[in-house]
């Protein structure tokens, strides 16, 4: 039998890759009279639009929809709304997928009985300097990602707590609504935590990848962080429960460095014993950033491997802990962030 698939691709500013994404949903295998690609735009103010338009133009099966909220639950949620497919699968316009991803992705799903399956992220630099390939060694290294399966890889089928742009039963929806319109990250986390509390089944399968750009540039990841930081807790506290050990290291290396100026500035005695756990976790970041200098190729992609990955810790733990206070304090979360990427 041959499930018709709905593809839904949220986009906002993604001119330098939505291209590559594109021509590789438009070069699928799936039979092409079985699937729909419906893109959602958040009203792109670069070269995006007028990109997609011509694509619109050439091919009519696809369709080109308005995300005037410019948030990604929300372009989901309206995507899902007029798709017509049976299969839902949730892309990313960051991202080029191989030929054959719709097709593995729905085999798996059935053969399985899954709710929801999804691949490996292999992350790409989005350019070739030192510091590109930093953040991407960054994005794929359990010291940035921790046990993130879909980051770090698998050697077989296994099933787990999230996978990146999944690949859902249509029931999955009607049973337990949409994506969550409150949270401009960490939307697919929520999602597939409440999968599993109504019994669903996640599947990771490592046959094939969709390959991921890292970002650019160091602000731009520590932005990425702090706002999947700062939404975590708002996850948490609509499921009810931590969704995963990983996402408190940060937090807790946060809390750690905090505390420990405070107490070092009050306490002249707790200076000491502080910056030796300091330097002890500097230069474990360094080993291992330097460890990394034949992948890297250069003692600059070090440099920024080691940046990177304090980046990453420090920025989803301050965000971490500013979601918590803005929870406590009942601040309204959509003051806070743009919403462009």
């Amino acid at each position: 039998m041959v499930h018709f698939v709905s593809v839904i691709l949220p986009v906002r500013n993604e001119e330098n890759y939505i291209d590559s994404t594109m021509d590789s949903l438009l070069s699928q295998d799936y039979p092409k009279d079985s699937m729909e690609i419906i893109v959602a735009d958040g009203m792109s103010d670069d070269k995006t639009r007028e990109k997609l338009d011509a694509y619109v133009e050439k091919f009519h099966s696809l369709k080109l929809i308005d995300n005037k909220a410019k948030i990604v639950s929300a372009a989901l949620n309206s995507s899902i709304a007029i798709a017509k497919g049976d299969v839902i699968i949730r892309m990313d316009a960051h991202s080029v997928y191989p030929s054959n991803y719709i097709t593995v992705l729905v085999d798996y799903l059935f053969a399985l009985s899954a709710d929801n399956v999804g691949v490996i992220l292999e992350t790409i630099p989005s350019g070739s300097s030192p510091k590109s390939l930093a953040i991407a060694k960054a994005l794929s290294h359990p010291l940035g990602v921790g046990n993130s399966w879909f980051r770090i890889g698998v050697n077989c089928v296994k099933q787990v707590d999230t996978v990146p742009f999944g690949c859902f039963r249509r029931e999955v929806f009607n049973q337990i609504g949409g994506f969550d319109l409150e949270l401009i990250r960490n939307q697919d986390d929520e999602l597939n935590a409440r999968m599993i509390k109504n019994g669903m089944k996640i599947f990771l399968v490592p046959d094939i990848c969709a390959k991921y750009y890292a970002r650019k540039s160091i602000s731009v990841l520590w932005k990425m962080y702090y706002q999947y930081g700062y939404f975590k807790p708002l996850v948490n506290l609509k499921i009810k429960q931590i969704s995963s050990i990983r996402q408190l290291a940060p937090v807790t290396l946060v809390s750690f460095l905090i505390i420990g100026i405070l107490l070092s500035i009050l306490y002249s005695i707790v200076f000491i014993p502080f910056l030796i756990l300091l330097l002890l976790y500097l230069l474990i970041l360094l080993g291992i950033s330097f460890g990394n200098l034949r992948s890297l190729g250069s003692v600059t992609g070090c440099f920024w491997l080691f940046l990177s990955f304090l980046s990453i810790h420090i920025s989803y733990g301050l965000g971490y802990l500013s979601g918590f206070l803005s929870i406590v304090t009942r601040q309204r979360r959509s003051e806070k962030f743009s919403i462009s990427r």
